[in-house]
């Protein structure tokens, strides 16, 4: 997931023949200009790929179909450059697989006030183009972003960037494996789940492995692989004393290290993108794992504890779509709230399994008690998260649908020293406040287990919703609670009426 750039947008221009070969021409001509500067900008993490100019029904089924059977192909740009029949769109939107954004621009950013003509208006005709293929599309309900302004502004650009890598994450989700090892922890309502739907509809497949088999594989772990791997551990991070050579719990490290090795090929001969584990059932691990899980999720890996698999999934989908921005995307859960009236907070945590891809310093390596699970004490990364803007999002099965909820928070530096807490943490301030935020993520149903991200925006999250089919809640600076109540109580009705 370091670069987007295999991931490829077809750039397809509508015409028709009405207007000559010479408009068709220039029509061409700048179809290229612009995907060549889409495709060169630093801002769009993804290829921009022109296909030549779609004039007849079965030119635009043909690029339809062959764009659904291109695997590097994740999404397509729709442009009218002239007025494009729609109905020549309806058999190859029919059949169109890939998420679409409608760009609606024009070649020109100003009218050439002294020279303008007909041949110039027959050939700029985009601003009621782009109306007859949107109206055709609305017809037909089909999802999509719709971009307005000049193909060079860089708010253009930036939109554009947001909904490709809303597009990467959804292609990367098609056919992705997700394994669990062990079951839900018992009793637990939200993290179970339609597994049999999130596959029709998501397009990743969810299975249990038996931890005994993960075992034999951390069993197998080579003396010189562990004793590698703890060095890599102590050039990276600050080792508690108890745990460097010598000291009284090394062999913990050794065992975490043995676990991270057995985890890593399971995982990696599988082909798996993420993973979900509980601590009860540890079967024949010595700890559960707390660096193991931490360090395969910095790499890229989704996670989630007690086998919440929508989160395990969610986490994989915005690590892919923050590929290469500032910031990072973590499981996450609301543990406890300060509830100071003049600076309420929440402390975000987990047992263990927090990414150190939030990190702010380096973060220290130690071992400490678990309190349950009733194995031995796990090693861990224990640090502070950084300041700044961030959102919680939940990916949540409501029976007839899958939700996803977002809300903005305020992430900031924790205020005082944190001693006996040995687990990494993060805190934030949920917008509007601490009251509507808790209250609104409840009313939406939102689980306890969240992806915390602080590279990604709602803005990628909506588009990410369009494209999987998602109903999506948003809390924010602007949310009212009973207007979101009512939002709530509307999106139940369009669900059942099966809109």
């Amino acid at each position: 997931m370091n670069n987007l750039k295999q991931n490829e947008v077809w750039f397809l221009t509508g015409s028709q023949h009405l207007y000559g070969e010479e408009t068709l021409r220039q029509v061409a001509e700048h179809s290229q200009i612009i995907a060549k500067e889409l495709n060169e900008s630093q801002g769009i993490s993804v290829s921009i790929i022109y296909k030549p100019t779609v004039k007849t029904t079965e030119e635009i089924y043909a690029v339809c179909q062959e764009a659904n059977q291109n695997k590097n192909c994740i999404g397509i740009i729709a442009w009218m450059h002239t007025f494009s029949p729609a109905k020549m769109w309806i058999g190859g939107l029919k059949i169109l697989q890939k998420p679409m954004l409608h760009l609606h621009t024009q070649f020109n950013r100003d009218i050439p006030w002294e020279s303008i003509d007909m041949d110039f208006m027959n050939l700029n005709q985009s601003a009621h183009g782009d109306r007859e293929f949107g109206f055709m599309v609305s017809r037909m309900k089909i999802e999509r972003k719709v971009v307005v302004g000049h193909w060079q502004d860089p708010k253009v650009k930036s939109q554009i960037d947001t909904w490709a890598r809303a597009a990467s994450g959804w292609n990367d989700w098609q056919g992705a494996k997700f394994a669990r090892f062990g079951d839900n922890m018992r009793n637990v309502a939200v993290t179970e789940g339609d597994k049999v739907e999130a596959e029709l509809k998501f397009g990743f497949a969810v299975n249990t492995f038996a931890v005994g088999d993960l075992v034999q594989l951390i069993n197998a772990a080579p003396e010189s692989e562990i004793k590698g791997l703890v060095e890599e551990y102590e050039a990276t991070y600050t080792l508690a004393d108890n745990l460097k050579a010598n000291g009284a719990r090394r062999s913990s490290l050794l065992d975490a290290a043995q676990i991270e090795i057995g985890m890593r090929k399971f995982l990696k001969e599988g082909g798996f993108k993420g993973f979900t584990n509980t601590f009860e059932d540890l079967h024949g691990m010595k700890q559960l794992p707390g660096i193991a899980t931490q360090r395969l999720m910095a790499e890229g890996y989704g996670y989630a504890g007690e086998g919440d698999w929508k989160t395990a999934a969610l986490v994989r989908a915005m690590k892919v779509m923050g590929t290469g921005l500032e910031g990072g995307n973590a499981f996450m859960e609301d543990y406890t709230y300060h509830f100071d009236p003049s600076n309420s907070m929440v402390l975000g945590a987990h047992m263990l399994e927090v990414d150190p891809v939030l990190a702010n310093g380096k973060p220290t390596c130690e071992v400490h008690p678990l309190g349950i699970g009733g194995k031995e004490d796990p090693v861990r990364l224990v640090f502070n998260g950084k300041a700044g803007a961030s959102l919680n999002a939940s990916l949540v099965d409501m029976g007839n649908r899958f939700r996803l909820v977002v809300n903005e928070v305020e992430a900031v530096e924790v205020p005082q020293a944190l001693p006996k807490l040995p687990v990494a943490r993060v805190m934030w301030k949920p917008l509007p406040d601490m009251n509507t935020g808790c209250a609104g993520w409840i009313y939406a149903g939102g689980a306890h287990h969240t992806c915390f991200s602080q590279s990604l925006t709602t803005e990628h999250l909506t588009d990410f919703a369009k494209i999987a089919g998602l109903e999506n809640i948003i809390i924010d600076k602007e949310t009212n609670l009973r207007q979101l109540q009512n939002e709530v109580k509307w999106s139940d009705a369009f669900y059942r009426l099966g809109f």
